[in-house]
C-alpha cells in the first residue's frame, strides 16, 4: 500500500511538473494573443506571423479577417489568428542586434 501511495504521489508530482512547464506558459500566451485581437483597432500598426508590418484599416470580426495595408494603395485581407503583436521599432531593432551579436559570436568560436 505504501508503494502505491509513493507511486501516486510521483505520478502526481510529474503531472504537477508538466503543467506548470508546459500547459500554463501556454495558456498564458493564448490568453495574451486573445486580449492583443480583442483590443485590435483601426490605425494600429501590426506585425503578421509571416513578419510583414502593416496598419489595420479595418476589421470584421465576426468573419475574423483584418485588411491591413502594407504599402501606400497596398490593402490585404488577413486572418486576426495572423496578426501576432503591435508593431514596435524599438523592440524590433534590439531583437535583431541581440541576434547580430550572437551570430558573431558563433562565428568567433568557431574561427578560434
Amino acid at each position: 500500500m505504501a508503494e502505491f501511495a509513493l507511486l501516486a504521489f510521483v505520478m502526481l508530482l510529474g503531472l504537477g511538473a508538466y503543467w506548470s512547464m508546459v500547459i500554463f506558459p501556454k495558456q498564458r500566451d493564448f490568453q495574451k494573443r486573445q486580449r492583443f485581437a480583442r483590443e485590435l483597432a483601426a490605425g494600429d500598426e501590426v506585425v503578421t506571423f509571416g513578419g510583414i508590418i502593416g496598419k489595420v484599416i479595418d476589421i470584421d470580426a465576426e468573419m475574423g479577417v483584418a485588411q491591413v495595408e502594407i504599402a501606400d494603395g497596398v490593402v490585404i485581407r488577413v486572418l486576426n489568428a495572423a496578426l501576432m503583436q503591435p508593431y514596435d521599432a524599438e523592440e524590433v531593432a534590439r531583437t535583431a542586434q541581440i541576434g547580430i551579436k550572437e551570430e558573431q559570436f558563433a562565428a568567433e568560436e568557431i574561427t578560434s
